[in-house]
């Protein structure tokens, strides 16, 4: 508490404080400002049954079921962003820009990344309108006019970009990352709508709490404690590898000579792995609704077969853990290359204790990565299946907000907490 009242006591940070708060407010009103011409009956019961756009509409901020002009939330960034940098290992250019380009190199893959956001946007508007059309048995597309068509979208095009831009304001006071609040502050709102859900299904029709509620509402509570606690360690969670400095003599000073570590963290990708697994889920079944009602009978039964395939929970769960543990590898491979981290500290003059510089120390850091990350990717896994392992023990869907929401506020909490702290001790530094 006295390290917060020092925070409210500096009036500039106090201020950026106050600022951002004001602008996340901003993000909940875009959230609830409704697009043009859609009124799509049974919206909320579909959100609700399904695991995979309920977690659209928490990424979303609530924009989904609001069917808001924010519906899609920073998502399409999101996508554009992992697009980017996929591109950057296919195209030798991009990827030269990304590492020597410096701040222009920087300011150029951010306007690839924008100009991206803006297709990635509309088609997938579009696909989430007609699926979900398609899923509540709607007809209200049915009836839109060319001039409909493109307002909605361009109504959702234009809230998904003013987020954008609210995030890039909210980067610059550097009170955390702007596209991390946005979707932290949408997860943050629907907490007292889902705990007031679940205490309806605790309680009696009177409204009072039942024994077997009051089981149920402790055996919650452990769990989030443990999740909690779990996912901060994790989190932060590194192997230091020892990493020494030769010294070195350059006139008449002598350099070098320190002994420090290498961090590699047990979770290098985030929740990266988790947003790829869900676009690979979402394909086959949105390409089956397409098709549902073809004309050709085997491809109509095909498309039947997929859809009932993933509406099985045990299926559908079992392929979600799969795709996370392996993209969890997979991107973690695109973030941190050994080879290139062994050939920067033999450039610096610098090595492993009992390893030769170059190939050795490579091997030796793959072995190690490879290790951690089997930890850190079994971990992710089950965070994104939790919802679906707390439901076969309860046969309940509230707070199927699960692991994935809690992984997010956690790490945004973390990393705003260390921003914040950086800029206090940056202050003491001048004070003193």
């Amino acid at each position: 508490m006295s390290r917060i009242s020092q925070i409210w006591k500096v009036s500039d940070l106090r201020n950026k404080i106050l600022i951002v708060l004001g602008l996340l407010l901003i993000t909940r009103i875009l959230a609830h400002i409704p697009i043009p011409f859609i009124n799509l009956s049974g919206l909320s019961s579909v959100l609700g049954n399904n695991q995979l756009f309920g977690l659209f509409n928490i990424f979303a901020g609530g924009g989904l079921k609001n069917f808001s002009v924010a519906m899609l939330g920073v998502g399409p960034y999101v996508t554009a962003s992992i697009i980017i940098q996929l591109l950057t290992i296919i195209i030798p250019k991009l990827g030269e820009l990304q590492k020597e380009g410096g701040e222009a190199g920087r300011t150029k893959m951010n306007n690839y990344m924008r100009l991206l956001t803006v297709p990635l946007t509309a088609l997938q508007a579009y696909g989430t309108i007609v699926l979900l059309a398609r899923t509540t048995g709607s007809n209200v597309i049915a009836t839109f006019t060319p001039f409909q068509w493109f307002v909605t979208l361009l109504s959702i095009v234009a809230g998904t970009m003013l987020l954008l831009w609210i995030g890039e304001i909210i980067s610059e006071y550097k009170i955390g990352n702007g596209i991390s609040l946005i979707i932290f502050a949408g997860i943050v709102a629907q907490l007292p709508t889902a705990v007031q859900q679940m205490w309806v299904n605790l309680t009696n029709s009177s409204g009072q709490l039942t024994s077997q509620g009051l089981i149920t509402a402790v055996a919650y509570a452990a769990i989030a404690v443990l999740v909690l606690a779990a996912i901060v360690l994790v989190t932060e969670a590194q192997r230091n590898i020892p990493v020494s400095y030769a010294k070195r003599v350059r006139g008449n000073k002598l350099y070098g000579g320190v002994n420090t570590h290498l961090p590699l963290r047990i979770n290098q990708a985030g929740v990266i792995p988790i947003i790829f697994a869900i676009s690979i889920l979402l394909f086959p079944g949105l390409l089956a609704n397409f098709f549902s009602n073809a004309k050709t009978a085997w491809l109509a039964h095909a498309s039947t077969n997929v859809n009932n395939f993933f509406q099985n929970q045990t299926y559908y769960g079992i392929m979600y853990f799969i795709l996370v543990v392996a993209f969890t590898y997979f991107y973690t491979a695109i973030v941190f290359n050994p080879e290139e981290i062994s050939e920067n500290i033999q450039k610096q003059g610098g090595f492993i204790p009992g390893l030769r510089p170059g190939r050795q120390t490579a091997d030796f850091l793959y072995k190690v990565l490879n290790r951690i990350t089997l930890a850190g990717a079994i971990f992710l896994g089950l965070i994104a299946v939790l919802p679906y392992i707390i439901q076969s023990f309860t046969s309940t869907k509230t707070l199927s907000l699960g692991g994935t929401g809690i992984l997010i506020v956690v790490a945004v909490v973390i990393e705003m907490m260390k921003q914040i702290q950086s800029q206090m001790v940056m202050r003491d530094y001048e004070n003193f």
